[in-house]
This record gives structure tokens, C-alpha cells and sequence, in this order.
């Protein structure tokens, strides 16, 4: 559905969806027959971030399928993965840049420009405050923009062909411009709970079924320093800064060599480094000690120390670096009855508000398609039982003059007109989500937009429609490229 793809510009691509679970603590995937390690992958995930640095959003975002960090790492793994795909598909291709190219495009890096061009002070502030604290140099800035022209001339190899009809066009964009009248029935999953009655006889039987399941969180408690910038020094930047966090730095590295040291005592070797410890309380990897929530990274790096490997390396966040000691676990355990029986109710409630609003949403279209379109489509609705709602007419896809951050739409318009953008006039949806509940949508009528205005607007329009087609066309592309690289995942490297 092209005009459903022409509304999600600009939308991310997710070329390779991959699981993490470890299998190796040294490995991250395979591909093309060989491990790539733990170390390469902290190493382009470093080139994650030092893409966003310079300004090369697009880039990432067509790597990772998005141009930010999420705490579980996803889009550093795609990145990775992408990465690797990339390169070894310019390769193949036999796909080469000339020095004078990446020296031009490096000194048009949206990070380094300034009024009157490239500015050499904004160079040397990123090589400072991005590159040094992170271990890159120069060289990692010529290895993405390479990257970042290989990635261009693969994706025009790629396109070369993709083309817009004159039919096509003019038929999508009547129904992306189009003036959308829409009524909406709410289905409440609150109307729906109210009925639910659970017998003592449902939990019991859901708890022997799923018994092996029903088990405590596990607890961790730890001891940690926390190696901090001094309240002046967070005032710093630049060079001082990160003079200031190497100092730090040090001192946490010679605390961690002093902890590898057989029968290293935690608290008597942070007394020596004059470096107060913390306990924290015990706490769950779903709710953290406060201490702890300071950075994702503490939490999850907590649930990785283990008896035998007791003590994190140090941990660098915001200001300063922690480093973590084991100080006790408790176990996850089998629940009683009685402990699984107020999260046993929830979940069977849930489950029979969800059937039961599925059931009766799926009867209500039903009627309604039966009924529609015409008179007897208003009758149907009153007989559902629940009240339709106007909206105010809309478009696929908003032309107003409002500015870009003024255009972002609710989810529940988000899904409504998906769920509208291919029915005729008189024409029911299917049931979707909408708030805590879900909704049924009559698309009552359309209303073409003005022929003066596809004219105006062709070109513009037709640019788009082809982007979009490229966009598609490379990203079926980059999946086949994947399956051909054998990839085996491992774990993220976060």
C-alpha cells in the first residue's frame, strides 16, 4: 500500500531484526563465517555515536533504522550488523572513493560548518571533547564518511530502475489529499472488566499449568564507590574537562587493578583509596536501587557481576565512573499460591476483558458492514450500544502550513487513518487499538482535493513517491544481503 508508505515519510528502517541472548560472552554474531568479537562491536558502536556527533543522522538512521540510543542497545546492534553488511558489500562491488572526495565531504559535515563555511575551530573542538575521551582520532571520521559514500552509490546501484507512473501518482495522491469524513465507536476495555468474575477454581488452575513460570524476581545488593567530578569541576568543558575525567579515570582503573589482586577484600581496598563506600538496599532488575538509576548501564552491569567474578570494571557515566561489588543475592524462588494469586487474577482478567472486547468489536463490524452504506447503517450503530463520534475531517497525509514540529498527530489519529486509508466511502474497519480499549472507524465520505493543486504540487509529490520506492527496494535488498551473510546472533553490546 504505496499511500500508507508515502504517510510514514520520513520513517525508520529496520533492515535486520535480531535477538541478543547471549550464547558467547566473547562473541557477538557471526557473519560471512566468522565471529565478530565483543571488542569490534564496543568499537562501531563507538561510530554510532561519533555519526550522530558529525551531523550524519540519515546515515545512522539508515543503518540502525533510527538516530538515537535506546537503553536495550537495539539500535546499536542493527547499526553493527548493517555496518559490517555494508562493507562487505562495497567490497564485492568493488566501490572506491578518491581522498579528495572524503576530504570534501568531511569538511562539509554539518558538525564543522560555520557562516562562512568550515570552521576549523569546531574541528578541533569535536577531535577534543568527542573523539579523545572516546579513543578515535581522525581516522574515524574519514572511516564513516567512506562508509557514508559507499552507502550512497550502493543504494543508487540498487534503485537504478525504480520509477513513479503517471497513473500511479495522480491515484495515490488523490487519496493521500483527499478530505476524509470519519465517525469513530469507542470500545472501552473498561465497559468489558466490569463483567469479568474470577472463581478461586481459574487461579488454582492456572497456577498448577503454569507453576514452573510463576517465580519471585531476583534480588542483587551491592557495595560501590563512586569516583565523581567535584561540583566545580562539572562546570568545566573542553580540555579541562576532560583532563578532570581522566584523572578519574586513572585512579578507577588503579582501584580495579588493586581488586584483582588475590583475596582482595572490596571495602578494605577502597579504604585505601580513600573512597567512601554505598550499600545499596536489595532490589530487582525491574526496580533499581535509586543510587543505581542514575544510569541504565549500573543496574544492568550490577546483574552481571557473579560470585565468582564478584567486582564490575569501572562504569563511566555523566560525571565520573562507579565500580560495583557483589554484596548478596536472592535467588528467584517458586511462589505460593497465595503470593502468584494477585498477579494469577490480573492476568486472567486482562485476557477475558481482551476476548470479550474482541469478541463483541469483531460482532459490531459485522453488523455494520451488513448494514453499510446507507440508512440502516445509523440504526446499526445504535443497536452496538455504544456512540459514534465525529471527527473533524482530515487528510492522509497533513498539507497544512503549520511548522513541522506542530504536525506531529496523536497515536489514535495514527491508527485511525491507517485503518481508514483503503476503505471506500460507506466502508467499516477492522477493529484496532485506541486508548485503553479499541475502536471501529466509517469512513463516510471523501472529498477529492482540488485538480489545481496535484499540478502545483506534482513534482513534489511524485519526489517523494519515489523515495519512498528506493527506500523499499534497498531495504528488501539489505535483508537479502543479510540472509546471504549467514548471520548468527549472540548478544548486544551495551
Amino acid at each position: 500500500m504505496i499511500v500508507i508508505a508515502v504517510l510514514a515519510l520520513p520513517f525508520c528502517i529496520y533492515f535486520v531484526k535480531t535477538d541478543y541472548s547471549a550464547i558467547r560472552p566473547d562473541e557477538f554474531v557471526r557473519m560471512y563465517g566468522r565471529p565478530i568479537s565483543m571488542t569490534e562491536a564496543r568499537r562501531d558502536a563507538r561510530l554510532f555515536d561519533l555519526g550522530l556527533a558529525l551531523g550524519m543522522t540519515q546515515f545512522v538512521q539508515d543503518l540502525s533504522g533510527r538516530a538515537e540510543r535506546d537503553a536495550q542497545g537495539q539500535a546499536y546492534g542493527e547499526f553493527i550488523i548493517n555496518l559490517q553488511i555494508l562493507r562487505h558489500e562495497a567490497a564485492r562491488l568493488g566501490i572506491r572513493h578518491a581522498s579528495s572526495q572524503i576530504v570534501e565531504r568531511v569538511r562539509n559535515l554539518e558538525a564543522f560548518r560555520g557562516p562562512a563555511g568550515f570552521d576549523m575551530a569546531k574541528y578541533n573542538e569535536l577531535v577534543q571533547n568527542v573523539l579523545a575521551p572516546n579513543g578515535q582520532t581522525e581516522a574515524q571520521i574519514e572511516e564513516l564518511v567512506r562508509d557514508e559514500l559507499a552507502l550512497a552509490r550502493i543504494k543508487q546501484l540498487v534503485t537504478t530502475g525504480v520509477g513513479v507512473s503517471e497513473t500511479e501518482s495522480k491515484s495515490d495522491f488523490e487519496k493521500a489529499y483527499s478530505k476524509m469524513h470519519v465517525s469513530v465507536i469507542r470500545l472501552p476495555a473498561a465497559d468489558f472488566a466490569k463483567s469479568v468474575r474470577i472463581a478461586d477454581e481459574e487461579v488454582w488452575k492456572y497456577y498448577e499449568q503454569h507453576k514452573a513460570e510463576l517465580k519471585s524476581s531476583e534480588k542483587r545488593k551491592v557495595d560501590f564507590v563512586n569516583l565523581s567530578l567535584a561540583e566545580e569541576q562539572k562546570k568545566l568543558t573542553g580540555r579541562e574537562r576532560i583532563d578532570a575525567l581522566q584523572k578519574l579515570a586513572d585512579r578507577a582503573n588503579d582501584l580495579s587493578q588493586a581488586l584483582l589482586e588475590k583475596g582482595a577484600d572490596f571495602k578494605q581496598v577502597a579504604a585505601k583509596f580513600q573512597l567512601p563506600v554505598q550499600t545499596t538496599v536489595e532490589f530487582t532488575s525491574a526496580d533499581p536501587d535509586p543510587e543505581l538509576r542514575k544510569d541504565p548501564q549500573l543496574s544492568g552491569a550490577a546483574f552481571r557481576l557473579t560470585p565468582q567474578e564478584p567486582v564490575s570494571d569501572p562504569i563511566q557515566v555523566a560525571d565520573g565512573f562507579y565500580v560495583l561489588h557483589l554484596a548478596g543475592i536472592v535467588e528467584a524462588r517458586q511462589l505460593t499460591l497465595e503470593e502468584a494469586k494477585p498477579g494469577i487474577a490480573e492476568t486472567i482478567r486482562t485476557k477475558q476483558t481482551r476476548d470479550a472486547l474482541m469478541a463483541k468489536g469483531k460482532e459490531i463490524v459485522e453488523q455494520l458492514r451488513q448494514a453499510a452504506p446507507g440508512p440502516a447503517l445509523a440504526e446499526a450503530i445504535n443497536k452496538s450500544g455504544f456512540k459514534s463520534e465525529k471527527l473533524p475531517p482530515f487528510s492522509l497525509v497533513d498539507d497544512s502550513n503549520k511548522p513541522p514540529e506542530q504536525k506531529a498527530e496523536a497515536p489514535e489519529l495514527m491508527m485511525i487513518k491507517n485503518a481508514v486509508a483503503e476503505l471506500e466511502p460507506g466502508g467499516v474497519s477492522e477493529l484496532f487499538p485506541s486508548g485503553n480499549g479499541a475502536a471501529i472507524a466509517i469512513l463516510e465520505k471523501r472529498e477529492p482535493p482540488d485538480p489545481a493543486k496535484y499540478a502545483e504540487s506534482k513534482a513534489a509529490f511524485e519526489q517523494r513517491y519515489l523515495t519512498t520506492l528506493r527506500t523499499i527496494t534497498f531495504q528488501e535488498w539489505m535483508r537479502d544481503r543479510a540472509r546471504d551473510a549467514g548471520l548468527q546472533t549472540s548478544r548486544s553490546p551495551g
